[in-house]
């Protein structure tokens, strides 16, 4: 795709320190800013320590697209050793959140979402979900997820191939270099780490040897952060450690099938586990009662990727629950934690999570879960109700309540593929909903609301948040969001925002409640966040919205550097109009907004109009009814009109 392409060379392009929603400049964070798992959520530093011994003019500084025992191969650009940034870096590179997501990492998950190093396979998640948009079907053949009859596909591939500002691909190169039994790898803090820490989607800078193989690999500390929270990244606040643990402790473990009742299991260690499940083993637990609580663990990038510290976490095996109730109050204490071939099926049950980095129920590195009819409470940073992290995964929800009141904790922060049915999904402290980057959230039936506060990081604010924090959380690729009936309510700031990804929007049927500021119906631009969400002036986004049988209202903001396609169709009806706002856009860019209203459906003016094409078959008013005037950039009058309102179009189609 080329918002792909493109954000890859914006990824490379800068030394990338990004933070992610709604997070704070925490050091390690997988929580809370969309950052990736942070969605708002943790955040990453490039390393620095030993620089000038671990960078030279023989080193290469790039993202992992490949890698195996032997070799391993990066995506750089001229230039682009360590020291030589190209482009414009973002103008703040505190980001806080592992890099990606808004708010919560936008759970704070804010970190990571990209695929875990160890056991996933490289399509991002065991099961094949993330490899592809949501409505693409991946290379096996099956779909990622469903999505609603003539819903937009998720690729794009309508769209022009400018790149609308960001840099070309054909600046581009790849490079393969041998590993070694010499090679050392260091982690973003300058510590010595292993070859298992590295993944594709990964920034690191690579010295050579004389041979020119790989005498050093740092990982580079590129995490952009989620957008809501405090807390950067994915990580809870506090909290540092990023590589797979080679094992986990604790209290009870099932390595063999079993069947449990009436059970009560009890934690109170430094990041240990209540329960886990590993072995490929069958488990059942049936009436158990989980509580883990602890005043000294770590929480962090470890409890946000791989589960350490979670109450009930399962890495290989299948496992029913029902009528449980789980309580957790410790740093990283999700409440339950499926990781890479985990697999949980959890119903009528209670999940109460305290503290920070502790999501209520969460997946990462490729793990399943299904989730029927829980009350779901979360009360700390980058604690989303519903979260994912590093690699990804699938989860499947009906029925319940889910509510997060923490800061930069979202209901929802997606870096896996998400289903959700006939559920009420709340934030009282955050957005509703962050997606990063190749990830999808399918909505049904469901009563979504968000309450994002305002941060002086954030440069606006937003309900629900699509966007890439190129922290290498989370595979870059067409973020997608679907809601259909149920309904969306913004407590704060506007309703949509997409910046620095390609993104795709379905709303069918849903009944959408404004803030008393109703900042934008949809913003689709650049972005100046403090967290650094891709290149200053280089950063907009590629964006598909389309609204079936809907009524919706607000602005519509787009600028020059991004690409955004509007579709009315099936009697929509929208009170608006498009507003061009190049603040955030650079030296500008070869960008558009075009709008296609079908016979049936109305655009009901309320504000002078700027857009790039306008196909209307329906009906064009102002809210008195009266016909807009409709004119080209060149000065032809397409529709002469009585409204005091002007639409100005570069095309126009009847």
């Amino acid at each position: 795709m080329k918002y792909q392409k493109a954000l890859l060379c914006i990824a490379l392009a800068g030394t990338l320190i990004f933070s992610g929603c709604g997070s704070t400049n925490n050091s390690t964070d997988t929580d809370n800013t969309i950052g990736t798992s942070s969605s708002v959520e943790s955040t990453v530093e490039a390393s620095t320590e030993d620089t000038d011994t671990k960078s030279d003019e023989n080193a290469i500084m790039g993202m992992i697209s490949e890698i195996t025992d032997s070799t391993i191969t990066v995506a750089t650009m001229p230039g682009g050793g360590q020291g030589e940034a190209q482009g414009n870096p973002p103008d703040d590179n505190n980001g806080g959140d592992n890099g990606s997501a808004p708010a919560d990492k936008p759970d704070s998950d804010n970190n990571d979402q990209g695929k875990a190093p160890g056991n996933p396979p490289s399509d991002n998640n065991g099961s094949d979900n993330n490899s592809a948009p949501a409505d693409k079907p991946d290379s096996d053949g099956t779909e990622s997820t469903e999505t609603p009859d003539n819903q937009p596909s998720g690729d794009n591939n309508s769209a022009p191939s400018d790149n609308g500002g960001a840099p070309d691909m054909g600046n581009m190169s790849t490079e393969t270099i041998n590993l070694t039994d010499s090679t050392i790898y260091y982690d973003k803090d300058g510590n010595e780490t292993t070859l298992s820490t590295l993944s594709e989607g990964t920034m690191v800078t690579i010295t050579l040897d004389d041979d020119g193989n790989a005498a050093t690999v740092t990982i580079s500390d590129n995490t952009g952060g989620q957008p809501g929270g405090n807390t950067p990244g994915g990580g809870a606040p506090g909290g540092s450690a990023s590589a797979q643990p080679e094992s986990y402790n604790a209290v009870t473990e099932y390595t063999e099938d079993t069947e449990v009742s009436d059970e009560t299991f009890s934690s109170t260690g430094s990041d240990e586990n209540a329960v886990l499940v590993s072995n490929g083993s069958n488990v059942t637990l049936k009436d158990i009662t989980l509580d883990r609580t602890s005043s000294d663990s770590t929480g962090g990038d470890s409890s946000s990727f791989y589960g350490v510290g979670a109450g009930l976490l399962v890495t290989d095996g299948t496992v029913t629950i029902d009528n449980a109730t789980i309580t957790t109050d410790s740093a990283g204490g999700a409440g339950i934690f499926s990781y890479g071939n985990g697999n949980v099926t959890v119903s009528d049950s209670t999940i109460t999570t305290t503290q920070d980095t502790s999501g209520g129920i969460h997946v990462a590195g490729g793990g399943t879960l299904t989730a029927k009819n829980l009350t779901v409470t979360t009360n700390g940073e980058s604690s989303a109700a519903i979260r994912s992290d590093r690699g990804g995964g699938t989860m499947t929800v009906d029925g319940g309540s889910y509510t997060s009141n923490g800061t930069g904790s979202p209901a929802v922060y997606c870096t896996a593929d998400i289903s959700i049915s006939n559920a009420a999904l709340t934030a009282n402290g955050s957005e509703a909903v962050c997606i990063e980057g190749l990830n999808s959230l399918k909505l049904t039936d469901c009563d979504l609301t968000g309450n994002i506060p305002e941060n002086e990081q954030n440069d606006c604010n937003w309900t629900v948040i699509l966007y890439q924090s190129m922290s290498g959380d989370s595979e870059v690729g067409n973020s997608n969001f679907s809601m259909t009936g149920g309904s969306l309510t913004s407590e704060n700031g506007g309703m949509f925002y997409t910046t620095n990804t390609e993104s795709t929007f379905y709303l069918s049927g849903v009944d959408l409640n404004y803030s008393d500021s109703n900042d934008f119906l949809l913003k689709c631009t650049g972005n100046s966040n403090a967290r650094g969400w891709g290149s200053s002036g280089a950063n907009g986004a590629d964006c598909e919205f389309t609204a079936d049988s809907q009524t919706m209202a607000g602005k519509i903001i787009w600028d020059s550097i991004s690409q955004l396609d509007v579709s009315l169709k099936n009697k929509s009806t929208w009170t608006g109009s498009f507003v061009q706002d190049e603040s955030n856009a650079g030296n500008g860019g070869d960008g558009y907004a075009d709008l296609t209203v079908d016979s049936s459906s109305t655009w009901i003016v309320d504000g002078d109009s700027t857009l790039s094409s306008l196909t209307c078959k329906g009906t064009i008013t102002d809210e008195d009814g009266n016909t807009v005037t409709v004119k080209g950039s060149d000065g032809t009058t397409y529709v002469e009109g009585t409204s005091d309102y002007t639409i100005t179009i570069s095309s126009y189609e009847a």
